[in-house]
């Protein structure tokens, strides 16, 4: 008892109270970037509003490091990046998908949209009680940035490729019913107990081998090459991975049971 009440004391001193601009200025630019992308898909810009989701996940990445670095966390930068996260992840993706997809499909098309939003605060609110208990190598569900930009590459990879929402997938499957499927899929997955790697345990302050600067050189010159095909690529398989790591856990268990009774 004593260790929780030191934990939650020291966590409390972190975040202290009062408002520093500079963490918050990524955080206003992220927010931005959510009211934008809605903006620019009510005007039929597609590709722009699915650019400016990836600007938001991207500010959303930099707010809280460059907290973190400046030493500058507070309780209201928290709040803050929460609130923003829900316009940019929660309201954007789920207006954006259904005016360019789900709105022919009348009633089914705004609930899906609803439910992918609701979903998405679900998420950002069982991650901030969560914050300080959860294992930090792993998230619990789906990332609400990592959802959004599943829906965000689909429909740039489509708009690219001159595919709109009303158009027929391979010929026979009508997109917006891969687009509904797609977003409930998205929405369910925020709200599983599945986990999915954080990335959190890399330490960039660490020496790194030279093949790592390889790597990371050949990643952006495959990106720059498409990126909207290989962001998409890469997202569903980040989502499809937490899906992986179950069935293969759960594999593992019942061949693990097998064994016993064969012995």
């Amino acid at each position: 008892m004593a260790d929780k009440e030191t934990k939650s004391k020291a966590s409390e001193g972190v975040r202290k109270k009062g408002f520093y601009l500079l963490p918050n200025i990524f955080t206003t630019g992220g927010l931005f970037a959510g009211f934008y992308a809605i903006v620019q898909a009510m005007s039929g810009n597609y590709d722009h509003a699915a650019i400016a989701i990836f600007f938001a996940l991207v500010m959303d990445g930099l707010d809280g490091r460059v907290a973190r670095l400046t030493q500058t966390q507070s309780a209201f930068g928290s709040e803050y990046d929460s609130l923003s996260d829900m316009v940019s992840f929660g309201v954007a993706p789920a207006l954006v998908i259904y005016v360019w997809a789900l709105q022919p499909l009348g009633r089914l098309g705004w609930v899906a949209a609803f439910i992918y939003c609701a979903c998405a605060a679900i998420r950002l609110a069982r991650f901030n009680v969560k914050l300080d208990i959860d294992n930090k190598k792993y998230f619990f569900g789906l990332p609400s940035p990592a959802a959004a930009t599943l829906l965000a590459s689909f429909i740039w990879i489509s708009y690219d490729n001159g595919i709109s929402g009303n158009d027929i997938f391979l010929g026979f499957f009508p997109m917006q019913w891969f687009a509904l499927l797609l977003t409930i899929f998205a929405a369910l997955s925020m709200t599983t107990d599945l986990r999915f790697y954080s990335g959190k345990d890399i330490n960039l302050r660490n020496s790194q081998p030279f093949i790592a600067i390889l790597a990371i050189i050949f990643v952006f010159a495959i990106i720059s090459h498409n990126p909207a095909e290989i962001i998409f690529l890469i997202t569903l398989g980040y989502a499809l991975s937490g899906y992986f790591t179950f069935f293969k856990n759960k594999f593992s268990e019942r061949s693990f049971l097998d064994v016993d009774i064969f012995k």
